[in-house]
């Protein structure tokens, strides 16, 4: 008798990856579909080949996969018992078959699997990893559902959590906008125009208000099917539309739709903000998400300080060892601020040439000067080799609190002029108007 057979790359399965369960009978498909699932979405496997391997795999091991991917016709499940089986140990379940009619389809979407992909051709296998590797991105995706429905009889719901969104659900316009307030990472919103307390487009046009297209996707659906519904949604803003009762498979691909396009966004403006050289944010991004984050600290009246830090000398680099040594410096003493500083809390971007900016959040002027020396002692200590010598960088640091509301750009006026004092003073130092407060009280002493 044929046994579970587990597959793993790198030893034994730690459980540190998410875990996908294959139920097929042909092995060359197994093979290959495992050996995709590992290599390119980097979870582990384990294989059954039959209803009877996999009862038996299950009894043991309930709990630990994430995913089944299944076929629907096996040896001893000739019917597709192994999908009942799989949906009954409540396994999210992607189902694959070579025998597909109207009545089959039925029987399957009844079922609320996550998808369905057909032998019958050669984008099969790519079909089975896509669909897996959708369900790996959704399970860290929120989407929101607005409408008048009870969360248990929606069925945009069921589909969305089918799918393993992260659902969260609102039945009036003035619960949708305190989902926004309490989940600042809903990415998609599902909205119907009988939404009460206002519609679905007076939501959102609110929503347009603070996110973009480019920040979140709207999919907007009626039971009325008029054309002119879906034109005020999509004038409102949404990037969408459905008509209710849904079709399933055209929920699924719109909203996978959405997701990409999402993605794709995302994916660009981040290749958009950062420093190709150093992998900091860019000068550009920095202007742009730097005003955010201070707004943010002074409505909350949180400490916050704006940072320039030079290079000292930097133009010897370039001219005495070459332009790629000069690069070496930049991309050393950027990796160096970026393994010490939180990138989640405050900000990192190179300005330009060897000028570096820092918004540094929940640091008072001391606080910051104080943690600024430790960079700079820090990269001090860093040593750049070049045809066996040793070359060290210093840096110079300027601080300015911020404390009042006033333009970008005078903040980091104020940090400048903070960084040309350090370097007049003698370079490798850090001023701030609490690192000067500080010397002129030492002076005093001395005389």
């Amino acid at each position: 008798m044929r046994t579970a057979q587990i597959r793993t790359r790198g030893g034994a399965l730690s459980g540190s990856r998410p875990c996908v369960l294959i139920v097929e009978d042909t092995r060359t498909f197994t093979t290959v579909l495992a050996h995709r699932f590992e290599t390119e979405l980097a979870v582990d496997v384990v294989t059954c080949h039959t209803l009877h391997d996999m009862k038996r795999l299950l009894s043991s091991e309930h709990g630990r996969f994430m995913l089944a991917v299944i076929d629907l016709n096996l040896e001893d499940s000739p019917n597709g018992e192994v999908l009942d089986y799989s949906l009954d140990a409540d396994l999210p379940t992607i189902v694959f078959t070579a025998s597909f009619d109207f009545h089959v389809r039925e029987c399957i979407l009844k079922k609320n699997v996550v998808d369905y992909v057909l032998k019958d051709n050669c984008r099969a296998i790519d079909s089975i990893v896509n669909a897996v590797r959708r369900v790996l991105q959704n399970r860290n995706i929120r989407v929101l559902v607005a409408e008048g429905f009870d969360p248990a009889e929606s069925e945009a719901v069921q589909l969305l959590q089918a799918q393993q969104f992260l659902v969260t659900h609102a039945q009036s316009l003035e619960e949708a906008v305190d989902r926004f307030d309490k989940y600042r990472d809903i990415e998609l919103v599902i909205v119907d125009d009988a939404l009460p307390g206002g519609g679905g487009v007076e939501l959102i046009k609110q929503i347009r208000r603070s996110s973009s297209a480019d920040d979140m996707r709207i999919i907007g659906f009626s039971t009325r099917d008029n054309p002119l519904t879906c034109a005020s949604f999509l004038k409102a803003g949404a990037s969408d539309f459905l008509y209710h009762p849904f079709v399933q498979e055209e929920f699924q691909c719109r909203v996978a739709q959405s997701i990409d396009t999402l993605a794709r966004f995302k994916k660009l403006q981040a290749i958009a903000s950062r420093d190709f050289l150093t992998d900091t944010y860019n000068r550009r991004y920095f202007f742009e998400r730097g005003p955010v984050l201070v707004q943010h600290c002074l409505a909350r009246q949180e400490p916050c300080c704006a940072v320039v830090l030079d290079i000292d000398h930097f133009k010897k680099f370039n001219d005495t060892y070459g332009h790629e040594t000069g690069d070496l410096v930049l991309k050393t003493v950027a990796r160096k601020l970026r393994q010490m500083i939180d990138g989640d809390m405050h900000l990192i971007a190179r300005l330009g040439g060897e000028e570096f900016a820092i918004l540094l959040r929940n640091m008072d002027v001391r606080e910051a000067t104080e943690y600024c020396d430790l960079l700079r002692e820090e990269i001090a200590r860093t040593h750049i080799v070049f045809e066996d010598e040793e070359l060290s960088v210093n840096v110079s640091i300027g601080v300015a609190v911020i404390s009042a509301e006033e333009t970008f750009d005078n903040y980091l006026h104020a940090a400048d002029q903070y960084l040309y004092m350090a370097k007049n003073s003698g370079r490798n130092r850090v001023f701030s108007d609490y690192s000067i407060t500080q010397l002129f009280a030492e002076r005093q002493k001395a005389s």
